[in-house]
Parts: C-alpha cells; sequence; structure tokens
C-alpha cells in the first residue's frame, strides 16, 4: 500500500529501531496529536519489521514503507495530558512535580496537594514578588558591621537583649507556619511554594541575626505566656489564606511598625542595619499577604466571615492576657529612653504609646488595602494579638 501524506519526517539513517532510532521515533511522535502520521526515512533493512512490532506493543499503527520511507500513525492510547505554561484555574494532582508546560504521562500516582485552586492561591504578582526576593537576598556575615557593636551601659543593654530575643522568637513562628503549606501547594503555582521558601530563608537570616545580637549583650531574657499562646494559635492553623491574612497581614504588618521603632532608637550601627534589612525583607512578606488575601477575598465571598472567625478565635485565646507582655512593653520604653533616667523614660513611656497608637492606626490601613470595608477593617485590627504578631 501506498503510505500516506506525514505532518513531521525524521531522518533516522541506518540506525537499528532498538539501537538509537526510537530516540529520534518517540520525540516525534509526541510532535503530533493521535491520528497524525510520522514518516521515517531509513536504509536500515530490518525496521520494517521492528516498526511493525513496535507500534502493535505500543498501540501505533504502521502504515507501510515506500523507498525506504516509513509512516506510521499516532495512536489514541498513551497520549500525554498537555499542562498549561500557564497557572491553570484548577491543577490535576495526578501530574505530580511536573513543571508547567510539559507533557505527563497518564496513569501517575495521584500527589496528596490540597491547594490545587489557583483563586485561593497564586495572585497575579507572585511570579514578581519571587523575582524580587530572589534578588533581595543579604548575607548577615558580610553586610552587617558587627565590628561597630559596643557594650551598653545597663538597664539599656538588657532592654535591646530583651526586644532581641522577642523578635527571634516571633520570626521563629513566622519559618514554621509557611513550612506547613509548601508541600500542600500544587507545582502548577510553583512560584507561591517558591516565594514561601525565600521567605523562610529570610526568617531564619533574621533568627540568625537578633539572636547574634541578643547573646552579644549577655543579658537575661524573658519568653512570655502570652507570646506563647499567641504564636502556638498561629502554628495550629490548617488553612492557607487563614494563615497568610493572620501571619503576614496582621502579624508581619504589625511587625513593620515594631520593626521602624527599634531601628530608631537603635545604639549603633550594626543592629541599625540588621532592623533596616529585616524590615525591607518583612515589608515584601506583607505584600505577599496582601495580594494573596485581596486575591482570594474576589473569588470567594465567604473568606471574610471565616477570616473573621479565625480572630476571634485567637483573640478567645489571649482573653485572659490583657496587654502587652510586660518584658517587651517595659524594654520597648527603656530602648526608647536610652537608659535608666527617671525623665528620659517618662519620654520612653511616652513614645512606647506612640508606638501602640501607630501600629493600630497602620493596621485599619492596611487591612482596608487588602480589600476589607472600614468596618471590618476596624473590627478585625481590634481583635489582633496583644503579641503584635
Amino acid at each position: 500500500m501506498r503510505p500516506a501524506a506525514a505532518a513531521v519526517a525524521i531522518d533516522a539513517g541506518d540506525l537499528p529501531l532498538g539501537g538509537g532510532a526510537l530516540a529520534l521515533v518517540r520525540p516525534a511522535l509526541l510532535l503530533l496529536e493521535p491520528g497524525g502520521a510520522l514518516a521515517i526515512v531509513s536504509s536500515n533493512p530490518a525496521l520494517e519489521d521492528d516498526l511493525r512490532t513496535w507500534c502493535k506493543v505500543e498501540h501505533h499503527e504502521y502504515l507501510g514503507v515506500e523507498q525506504g520511507r516509513h509512516v506510521l500513525r499516532r495512536g489514541s492510547l498513551s497520549v500525554p495530558t498537555s499542562t498549561s505554561a500557564e497557572f491553570p484555574a484548577v491543577a490535576d494532582p495526578s501530574t505530580g512535580f511536573a513543571p508547567r508546560g510539559v507533557l505527563v504521562e497518564p496513569g501517575g500516582p495521584v500527589y496528596p496537594y490540597s491547594l490545587n485552586d489557583r483563586d485561593h492561591v497564586a495572585p497575579d504578582e507572585i511570579a514578581e514578588l519571587y523575582r524580587q526576593a530572589v534578588q533581595s537576598q543579604w548575607d548577615a556575615t558580610r553586610d552587617i558591621p558587627w565590628h561597630t557593636i559596643k557594650p551598653l551601659p545597663e538597664p539599656l543593654e538588657g532592654a535591646l537583649c530583651q526586644v532581641m530575643t522577642f523578635l527571634a522568637e516571633n520570626e521563629l513562628s513566622a519559618l514554621y507556619v509557611p513550612s506547613k503549606f509548601v508541600s500542600r501547594i500544587h507545582p502548577a503555582y510553583a512560584e507561591v511554594g517558591m516565594f514561601l521558601a525565600t521567605q523562610m530563608n529570610d526568617e531564619a537570616r533574621h533568627i540568625d541575626v537578633f539572636l547574634r545580637r541578643a547573646r552579644l549583650g549577655r543579658a537575661q531574657s524573658v519568653s512570655s505566656v502570652t507570646t506563647s499562646q499567641s504564636l502556638l494559635s498561629l502554628l495550629q492553623l490548617e488553612d492557607f489564606a487563614e494563615a497568610s491574612f493572620l501571619l503576614s497581614v496582621l502579624g508581619e504588618g504589625t511587625f513593620l511598625d515594631l520593626l521602624k521603632y527599634v531601628e530608631k532608637y537603635s545604639p549603633d550601627e550594626a543592629t541599625t542595619e540588621l532592623l533596616r534589612r529585616a524590615r525591607v525583607d518583612e515589608t515584601r512578606h506583607v505584600h505577599f499577604g496582601l495580594v494573596h488575601v485581596r486575591h482570594a477575598l474576589r473569588h470567594d465571598a465567604s473568606l471574610y466571615g471565616r477570616l473573621e472567625a479565625s480572630v476571634r478565635k485567637r483573640a478567645a485565646t489571649l482573653s485572659g492576657a490583657g496587654g502587652v507582655p510586660a518584658p517587651i512593653a517595659d524594654a520597648l520604653t527603656i530602648l526608647a529612653a536610652g537608659g535608666g533616667d527617671p525623665q528620659a523614660v517618662r519620654q520612653g513611656h511616652d513614645a512606647f504609646r506612640e508606638l501602640m497608637e501607630a501600629m493600630a492606626e497602620n493596621r485599619v490601613r492596611r487591612l482596608e488595602h487588602a480589600g476589607f470595608t472600614p468596618s471590618q477593617a476596624k473590627t478585625l485590627s481590634d481583635l489582633h494579638t496583644p503579641n503584635f504578631m
């Protein structure tokens, strides 16, 4: 019979089918839709029989040969799934770790991803946020002028050590919480997981520099029950949108004001620089939280109710905690005072009260920017934990 016209043609030379020709045939078939024809030019006399046998096994159709030109038609079985190069609306867990845009053979295992929905996982800005995060990485050993640190008088030394320890304790929660969700995110939205990986790297670096600075002072610091309860409530979250909101919008958003405050009253160049760099990183984390929540709110009418319920539940666990943990309130006062002089402490106390007011005002503005109404923003802000994070 006369072979049909082919959409794709390859030259296999004198290669035997099992001696290299298949390495040309199989990729060429992937270029065809089921039913498409492939021409194989070959001078190997055994290729006809080998192709007939191979086509039967692989469910393709051998159409014949004429003057060394073999033609076969691609079968309809075992057709790899074509994945989009763009974010899919809903990702298929059976594509495993296959990157977007590749062909996936059918029959693979179903992976235990639970975050498979673009509208709740992947904001449009995520690729740009990841690019910024990669460009903004810094080295705690190289980029911080540690040599500028000198011994400080008490009680300023103790206050700074307490603040740095408190920052590190909270940053540990910011390291652990995102780690819970990375393995749940479908790789079709890999940029989200990759961004969270940069966020965790940032938090690890922050923990390093905060603890290094605290330990240079050799003062004893306190971890409060309020802090422990607050951070445990973050770690117990199982919903990605709720975790992003509580950690990155409410918690880290409030921390931006705290970092700016500590940076303002920093006693040396090294501490100022490590705080400035940490604040830049946290600004990026907060921006991710904002765009993620804003994106999710647009696609889920029930999300606000869930978020408010989550905030209320968290507030209830801290209902007996009162205000800011005493060790951190005192330390922030002394830090702003620059020491223990009574008149300076009065000014430090005023500065601390101004910080609390600024946190509340900025939190409401931030929540409105995330897509909440003024009333919703005020409600959520008023319920936020006294531990800041």
